[in-house]
């Protein structure tokens, strides 16, 4: 009969995997069928989206959140689920609701200085040190947050300060909420069916009449009335429409002349009739507008079946990009690579003192963890087919692929030297990679088109991948030297002897046990070989790319100099090793040094704004990348600490038991 301590193990594996069960399952849409409204297809950055992702990316960028809450809950009171209005919901009332939409806290404003500056400190909604207005909150200075922003924006953005990239931030967000407003239905509407059908009577005998006013003939004022109302309301709705809702009449021609609503009523000019799809958009409207479920239900389903006999790879694409944001894949990963990483913790606090317990939290971590692996790997998996691309396409994705790699590593690391290192490698990596690709995705759509450069499957699957995977490995190494400095610091475990048991539960002797601290260099070692290999077949494979793409191998663009920088800093501790120049603790604190290397080499190059690899300028990481770097130097400086600071070495380790042979000499290097 099994212990509980080895039954634990298991309850967390069931337990996460139920919850991942039920989170994969299909969810039943509500009385009004607003999911199946969510899932319809439209072009947007060049690409079919469901609406789903247009108002998914919209609320990532105006409030940093892709769902909004109907209430306010403390953020301590955390066993509490707040109701919340989703993503195409949310959609719904800006474009067919906006009075409603109107009173709901979208915007997102941290600026204490900007705030003060709009008089805004009495009103909107304070929540962890953050306030959210809505737009009736912002009505009054709306004028002058354009104002500010367009002064703002005509500096550049290396130059801006954190004042003028908030108000930037803020005008943008505005400009795109009135876009919105403007997607589906003029803005000031009360029934767009009725206005449709109007046009659509009028359409012939305005005609005629603005013909005779062009020719300078009798003409119809009444009837031209009727048509040039709402032409001018369907102009200014095709100037400001944000998604492209209304698909190509003759697919077989162009599949991509897509067009929004506003330039396909006044394209009715030409061909005498509006489109099926503006039909069915007036119908879902109006139906929304008067709480029509049924109305609203059936306008959505017709427009479905409409798309199918044209559209159906659309429809398709449709429908699984809004599962995948249904079922919020990544985050579910970062939650159990948290509780892995803190298993991985108590397990190695354990280890030595609790073998059991400790045991027991070792393989509960691992389990999770590969658990979480699998779900990362679905995810990388979803995201590809979902684009038809190979992994790493932007920031975005290289955060997601890199996490995985170093995961992938922590666990075949884990394998070998079962202490629990590997776990904490593999869940803290997971965990901090998925956090970075949330945060970065703040900015608007994860999937958005590639430039021209990065076009080609080829060296996306090659280049980028490869080199991507050198990223990442050289990040493992350097969360395993950090995990070195710390236990060898705080706590004795560095001399802890691992393989005490052998083969049939045999006793290994002491004299051919491996300490815990030789077996992590010899980890660190390992995953730098690996780190060096493949961020130099990754940096060759890209001068390949540029030389067909540029006609030179080599320009020592800032971005060539960040890959190049990696691949000699690893050959760099190789060589220190080999030549015997420095010992464990500097191999540990040279591969600490290479998460400044490789995180410069990953965002910092990036932030420059110059070179041919600009495309993944992101300034708003800056801080952050700061921070980074300035945490690991704390930790080299630890690492350079003598060692009678060290606690694993302060003294020599205890004689081994009789018949355990002489006792081995702690080697920690210099």
């Amino acid at each position: 009969m099994k212990t509980p301590l080895k039954l634990l193990p298991w309850c967390f594996l069931a337990l996460f995997a139920t919850e991942i069960l039920m989170v994969l399952l299909p969810k039943s849409d509500g009385v009004m069928h607003t999911a199946e409204f969510g899932r319809l297809p439209v072009l947007l950055n060049g690409r079919i989206q469901p609406f789903d992702s247009v108002a998914h990316n919209a609320l990532l960028q105006m409030r940093s959140t892709a769902e909004l809450p109907l209430e306010e809950v403390p953020s301590w009171q955390f066993w509490r689920h707040p109701k919340k209005l989703k993503s195409t919901e949310w959609l719904l009332e800006v474009m067919l609701k906006p009075e409603l939409a109107d009173t709901r806290p979208v915007f997102l404003i941290h600026h204490p200085d900007l705030i003060s500056e709009l008089k805004l400190g009495e009103k909107g909604i304070e929540k962890s040190g953050l306030r959210y207005y809505t737009f009736n909150d912002l009505a009054p200075v709306l004028k002058e947050i354009g104002q500010q922003g367009q002064r703002a924006e005509q500096v550049e953005d290396a130059q801006r300060t954190t004042y003028q990239k908030q108000i930037v931030k803020l005008a943008n967000a505005v400009i795109l909420y009135h876009r919105l407003k403007s997607s589906l239905q003029p803005e000031d509407t009360a029934d767009f069916s009725k206005m449709v059908a109007a046009y659509q009577a009028a359409l012939p005998a305005g005609l005629e009449a603005f013909k005779a006013l062009q020719a300078r003939e009798k003409f119809d004022q009444a009837a031209l009335d009727r048509f040039t109302g709402p032409a001018r309301s369907f102009e200014e709705m095709a100037q400001l429409a944000y998604p492209l809702a209304v698909p190509p009449l003759d697919p077989e021609r162009d599949r991509t002349a897509w067009q929004n609503v506003g330039a396909s009523l006044l394209g009715a000019i030409q061909t005498g009739s509006v489109h099926p799809a503006v039909a069915f958009f007036a119908r879902t409207a109006a139906a929304y507008s008067a709480e029509d479920a049924p109305e609203f239900n059936s306008a959505v389903a017709g427009y479905k079946n409409w798309l199918a006999s044209g559209f159906q790879a659309e429809v398709s694409k449709g429908r699984a990009e809004y599962y995948f944001n249904r079922i919020k894949i990544f985050l579910h990963a970062t939650i159990i690579y948290l509780v892995a990483f803190l298993l991985a913790g108590g397990a190695l606090l354990t280890f030595g003192t609790w073998p059991a317990l400790s045991e027991s939290l070792r393989r509960s971590s691992y389990y999770l963890i590969a658990l979480a692996f699998v779900i990362h790997t679905f995810g990388v998996g979803f995201r590809m087919a979902l684009e038809g691309r190979p992994p790493v396409t932007n920031l975005y994705s290289s955060a997601i692929f890199i996490g995985w790699g170093a995961c992938l590593l922590g666990l075949l690391l884990e394998r070998v030297y079962k202490v629990g290192l590997g776990c904490a490698v593999a869940a803290l990596a997971g965990f901090i990679t998925l956090l970075i690709a949330h945060n970065l995705a703040l900015g608007g759509d994860t999937m958005e088109m590639l430039r021209a450069v990065l076009d080609t499957n080829f060296w996306l699957a090659t280049h980028v991948v490869v080199v991507t995977l050198g990223y990442a490995s050289t990040f493992a190494a350097g969360l395993l030297a950090i995990s070195y400095v710390f236990l060898g610091l705080f706590t004795p475990l560095l001399r802890q002897r691992l393989g005490a048991r052998g083969p049939g539960g045999a006793s290994v002797p002491a004299e051919n046990q491996t300490e815990l601290g030789r077996a992590l260099a010899k980890m660190v070692y390992a995953i730098v070989c690996f780190a060096t290999l493949f961020s130099f077949v990754g940096t060759v494979l890209g001068g390949i790319w540029a030389d067909q793409s540029w006609g030179r191998f080599w320009g020592w663009d800032p971005k060539e100099n960040g890959a190049l920088l990696i691949v000699l800093w690893n050959a760099l501790i190789l060589h220190a090793r080999w030549g015997k120049l420095v010992g464990d603790r500097g191999v540990m604190n040279l591969a600490i040094f290479g998460n400044i290397v490789t995180s410069f080499s990953w965002f910092g190059v990036n932030m420059l704004g110059v070179g041919l690899h600009s495309y993944g300028f992101m300034d708003a990481a800056f801080n952050w990348l700061m921070a980074f770097i300035a945490s690991q130097a704390v930790i080299i400086a630890l690492g350079c600490l003598p060692l009678q600071f060290w606690r694993s070495f302060r003294s020599q380790p205890p004689a081994p038991k009789s018949g355990a042979g002489p006792r081995r000499p702690v080697t920690a290097g210099a």
